[in-house]
């Protein structure tokens, strides 16, 4: 840091002033005080418990402590505001435990029996605020109550004595820093009053005693008066107060002071004033204070005057190096000077240079972009000669290729055609294997399936009734009763844990089935709540078998989608009350819906909604919309039933794309209602209606069964409108497959008998071969289709003539370009002659650019030697610079640090000035109140006499 001249000539006097003015302030104050104390020659006394008057917190009145100097004395007073109060730097011991103590309370603590004279302390009482703390380190110095500082109560409180006899009381207080044993000081600071009237003040523990040591403010003396309370108060400066005990005990009535008082004159106002031998002493003791306070002001005044003298040579000392500074300054101006002027040089020289290299680079742009067009139209020429030599050899070449090529198409086309013959073939073969296994299993198949027993029947204590020991067989027993058991045969036996998709893979080979073109029934029967619903819908994340079977059928589809094109519409119906209805309509209608038989001999119903499906998503939504539109009820058996004959009814409609064979079948996923008689249902109203059509409409399915089981001529399918729907898949050229749902309950037993005898019946019919479903409006369509192929081998045949044709004319196509092969030959002779003719200017070309060169190679290394000699004419001025600014810095530093540490010695003179100002102050203060106190007691004492 730099610090002009100026400033320091004007900084140096105005230091010496405040320091002689505070000179001459401290001498007038020190004067001021000895005539005071020459004037009044009373020091200020108070009367202990024994009737004699004593110092205020002089260092003799500690008890058991040594004068350990004037900063603890001054701390005393600073402190103590009550007369006759003392500091005590020990703990409570036995022998402060006289028989005048009234009470002891434990702040923040428990209740301590005594030990010499059986005095017990009090638990923390009185109060009112703050609150506790305590600690487990050891308290040094503690006396024999140690403990009595290991809790204190905090905070701004304060502690009411209320039954306390008329008198005078001396108060003891005991404090003891145990939370902040580290410090600092002055981290606690409080004040204490008594009556409202302050007994300390900036009360700090730590500074007087540290931590974890005691500290006790004793003989604080009260007059307590009839019904009057006591009350001490405790309020922060600098964070919480603390206490750790309060003793109360019992004072001595005040006597007059006795004889043999001493008299003075009074150097003011010559009157004769009568002082005791303690307060002689306290005069002595104020002059002594005095004296060594002049000699503390002589020894700074001299310190001072070595100050100044040091301050003067360090700033003869600055102006020299100022001085220095300004003479580098101005070398270093000429050293700038020099260097501006070569730098203006090489400027020119550098913009010459510029001039003759854009010069250079512009020709030698020209020159380039000459020989890059010259190169250019070489490689077109070359271009052209070979495009038009491979026209030439391709025009020789082309004639017998042609006849090859034909040659191939025509193999080609006489193998593909046997290959059709043969896929087709195959495909049918593979088709007729697979459905003769079906049918050599029966074409109508019965899969039995348990479910789990309910929470319900488990707490009611129902037990099961289904044995699956022979399961994988298909075998599938029933406890009638005792040891008796009646086994039932089926295709396949569902044990409860099997799930979803254990049943739809023995359900997927009829799937294909619906594909190549049969007509397939699947359905659900049993009675209420054994499952049926869950096997054929399912939910969300347990799909069931019309989810899965749609999902197979569009993945085998899309598998097939090279040869075999499928559209499929799903309709979802529902057979209520013996009347069917749209599940899929979107507002209800008046028209009844009925079955017709069309003129192909099928089955529908006109007017139902055939919903196009294109993906799983699409079937999904379908499938939920249906589902929420069936209707339900709730019975003795099930809350939820299905009261009606849901029908999804799947239409595939598929065309084979190699042999134009088009076929129109259907799928029936049927899930029947309960199939329980009405007495175990206990239904009436509307509720007995559904269940009476329920069973007539399941009657009708059982005598439809019966008639194709004894191969009756007559088959009842018009009895109910569920078989009416059902013809065209339970008839002899269907495929169907029945799962007979069961409950394991033994509540369930004659309903579960009466699903298997049922079903047993059912896996008895034979209903022959199968017949695929071939739509006979796609035969019309396949006649057109054959016309339209004669017609273009037809047109083939007339397109073979005009090839014929077209290869003639190219005969004569490549006799005319061998012509031009020739003329091509020549002008290529003269393009090459000019090839020459190019290659000669353009070395001429590169000798000049050759020489430009090296012309430019020469002025490029003398403009390199000038900017050498730039860097070394910089780095010389750089180092120079350098080493003059390292040099002066040193120099400024050391100056700067020699003027901050006369600064801060000044300083420090001045703080101590300050601090024995305010001093002096505080002692001229607490004078004058011993001046007026000692005034009060001189009347007190004239009246007394």
């Amino acid at each position: 840091m730099f610090i002009p001249v100026g400033k320091t000539k004007q900084k140096l006097p105005s230091i010496s002033l405040s320091l002689s003015l505070s000179l001459s302030l401290s001498l007038s104050l020190v004067i001021f005080m000895e005539e005071t104390l020459s004037s009044s020659s009373i020091a200020h006394s108070v009367w202990m418990d024994d009737g004699l008057p004593n110092l205020k917190a002089s260092s003799s009145d500690l008890r058991g402590v040594p004068d350990e100097g004037d900063s603890i004395q001054d701390c005393f007073d600073s402190m103590l505001c009550f007369p006759g109060s003392r500091l005590v730097l020990s703990g409570l011991r036995d022998a402060d435990c006289r028989d005048d103590i009234v009470m002891v309370v434990n702040a923040g603590g428990n209740m301590i029996k005594g030990q010499g004279h059986q005095i017990n302390f009090q638990g923390d009482s009185f109060f009112e605020g703050g609150d506790v703390l305590t600690s487990d380190e050891k308290i040094f110095e503690g006396g024999d109550y140690s403990c009595l500082y290991q809790s204190v109560r905090y905070g701004n409180f304060c502690y009411t004595f209320n039954n306390l006899d008329p008198g005078d009381y001396f108060l003891d207080l005991h404090f003891a820093e145990i939370v902040y044993t580290n410090g600092p000081k002055g981290i606690r600071v409080f004040d204490v009053f008594l009556q409202e009237e302050k007994i300390l003040s900036g009360m700090d523990i730590f500074s007087i005693v540290g931590a974890n040591n005691p500290l006790q403010l004793v003989d604080v003396r009260v007059s307590v008066a009839k019904d009057e309370d006591v009350v001490i108060s405790f309020k922060g400066i600098s964070g919480s107060p603390v206490v750790c005990g309060i003793c109360i005990r019992k004072a001595t009535t005040l006597v007059a002071p006795p004889r043999g008082l001493e008299s003075q004159i009074c150097n003011n106002c010559a009157s004769e004033i009568i002082v005791s031998p303690t307060q002689s002493r306290g005069q002595s003791f104020s002059m002594k204070l005095t004296s060594r306070y002049e000699k503390k002001i002589q020894e700074l005044t001299s310190q001072f005057k070595l100050k100044n003298d040091e301050c003067h040579q360090a700033w003869m000392l600055l102006t020299s190096a100022n001085e220095q500074l300004e003479q580098l300054r101005m070398d270093m101006d000429n050293k700038l000077f020099q260097t501006e002027t070569l730098e203006q040089a090489v400027e020119k020289q550098t913009d010459n240079f510029r001039v003759v290299s854009e010069r250079y680079e512009h020709d030698k742009k020209l020159w380039v972009a000459a020989i890059n067009d010259l190169e250019g139209k070489i490689k077109t020429m070359k271009q052209e000669h070979s495009q038009l030599s491979q026209e030439a050899h391709e025009c020789a070449s082309a004639i017998p290729d042609l006849n090859k090529m034909l040659i191939g198409v025509e193999t080609l086309v006489a193998q593909c055609e046997d290959l059709k013959i043969k896929y087709g073939e195959e495909l049918a073969r593979r088709k007729r294997l697979y459905n003769q296994v079906q049918e050599m299993k029966g074409n109508i198949r019965v899969f039995c399936r348990c479910r789990p027993l309910s929470k319900q029947e488990v707490s009611s204590g129902y037990s099961t009734i289904v044995d699956f020991e022979g399961a994988k067989d298909g075998d599938i027993g029933i406890l009638t009763g005792g040891s008796t058991k009646k086994t039932f045969k089926f295709d396949r036996v569902y044990a409860p844990r099997d799930g979803q998709g254990d049943v739809y893979a023995d359900a997927s080979p009829l799937v294909t089935s619906v594909l190549d073109g049969y007509n397939v029934c699947i359905f659900a029967y049993g009675q209420t709540g054994t499952g049926k619903t869950f096997t054929m819908e399912g939910t969300e994340q347990n799909r069931g078998v019309n989810y899965r079977t749609l999902e197979e059928l569009f993945k085998i589809s899309g598998e097939r989608k090279e040869t075999i094109s499928y559209s499929i519409s799903v309709s979802v119906l529902e057979v209520y009350n013996e009347q069917i209805r749209d599940l899929l309509a979107t507002s209800p209608s008046s028209k009844k819906l009925e079955v017709r038989q069309a003129a192909e001999g099928f089955h529908h119903v006109p007017g139902i909604v055939e919903a196009k499906v294109e993906n799983i998503k699409e079937v999904w939504d379908v499938l939920q919309a249906g589902s929420n539109a069936r209707a339900v009820g709730s019975n003795n058996v099930n809350e939820h039933s299905s009261r009606s004959h849901c029908m999804l009814c799947i239409m595939v409609r598929a065309k084979n794309l190699m042999s134009g064979e088009c076929t129109r079948s259907k799928l029936w996923l049927v899930d029947l209602a309960g199939s329980e008689r009405l007495a175990k249902t206990d239904v009436q109203g509307e509720r007995l209606k559904e269940a009476q059509n329920i069973n007539r409409s399941l009657s009708a399915l059982g005598d439809v069964i019966s008639a194709l089981a004894t191969k009756s001529s007559h088959v009842p399918y018009r009895n109910s409108k569920l078989t009416h729907l059902l013809q065209d898949s339970l008839g002899g050229d269907s495929k169907a497959l029945m799962f007979v749902q069961i409950s394991p309950s033994e509540n369930d037993l004659g309903e579960t008998l009466s699903s298997l005898n049922f079903a047993s019946r059912v896996r008895g019919i034979e209903l022959g071969p199968a017949k695929k479903q071939i739509d006979t409006a796609e035969l019309q369509k396949i006649k057109q289709m054959l016309e339209k192929v004669r017609q273009e081998c037809r047109i083939k045949d007339e397109s073979i003539q005009k090839l014929e044709e077209n290869y003639q004319n190219l005969e004569n196509k490549l006799r005319g370009k061998d012509q031009l092969c020739r003329n091509l030959q020549e002008k290529n002779k003269e393009l090459e002659g000019q090839l020459v003719s190019k290659g000669e200017l353009q070395n001429f070309s590169e000798r000049q650019q050759w020489q430009l060169s090296e012309k430019l190679k020469g002025k490029e290394e003398m403009c390199m030697t000038l900017h050498q000699k730039v860097k070394e004419l910089e780095n010389r001025m750089k180092e120079q610079q350098h080493s003059g600014s390292l040099i002066l810095q040193q120099k400024v530093k050391e100056l700067e640090n020699k003027i901050k540490e006369q600064l801060r010695s000044e300083s420090m003179a001045e703080q101590k000035f300050r601090e024995l100002e305010h001093k002096l102050k505080e002692k001229l203060r607490t004078e004058m109140n011993l001046e007026q106190k000692v005034l009060l007691f001189g009347i007190y004492t004239f009246f007394q006499a």
